[in-house]
């Protein structure tokens, strides 16, 4: 593929799973993701910073529609329901993309540093929810609670997603998580 052909940051965020999975995430560089793009080491940065922001580029989209769809749930919903109709609406952001979920979680679990990294963010999701909670009027730890109960059900509910052959979608891998935890916490 030439340089000129159009999704430069797409083909390099699959040659990127590829190589990933081939070769380990440790002994890819830039240059071979580059390469297998069809693209020059130079384009590659300028899209990423770094071979991790391939992985976690797309935090700060997935970030800004929880806290928008959080914000947006109407005022009189309970917390609680109102963390089950965000996750039910950002559950969108990954229709068509198991595969690329699925390839993306294995290199992520094979490596220490990639792990702790995807902690971070899931952490830093957590907060801006609380803050939006807060913001909503939900006093803590009532909000702290809620988002910290949210992150944990989207967790499960992508990790048993991802684990699954993709026949079904992640609103019902995070209904049934959250169905899961109401009965948990309900002595069901």
């Amino acid at each position: 593929m030439g340089r000129w052909e159009p999704n430069a940051r797409g083909r390099l965020e699959q040659a990127a799973l590829d190589l990933y999975s081939e070769h380990g995430f440790e002994q890819t560089t830039a240059a071979q993701i580059a390469e297998r793009a069809g693209l020059t080491e130079r384009t590659f940065f300028r899209h990423y910073a770094d071979k991790r922001e391939v992985l976690f580029g797309g935090a700060h989209a997935l970030e800004q529609a929880f806290v928008e769809t959080l914000a947006d749930t109407p005022a009189a919903a309970a917390p609680i329901d109102a963390m089950a109709s965000t996750l039910e609406t950002v559950a969108a952001f990954f229709l068509e993309r198991h595969e690329f979920a699925q390839q993306r979680q294995a290199v992520i679990m094979a490596n220490a540093e990639l792990r702790e990294r995807e902690l971070i963010k899931l952490a830093s999701l957590s907060t801006a929810l609380a803050d939006t909670l807060r913001r909503r009027g939900v006093k803590d730890p009532a909000a702290s609670l809620t988002a910290e109960a949210g992150i944990a059900v989207f967790k499960v509910g992508f990790e048993r997603w991802v684990a699954d052959s993709g026949q079904r979608t992640l609103a019902d891998y995070l209904r049934e998580s959250l169905d899961e935890l109401k009965a948990v916490t309900s002595g069901e």
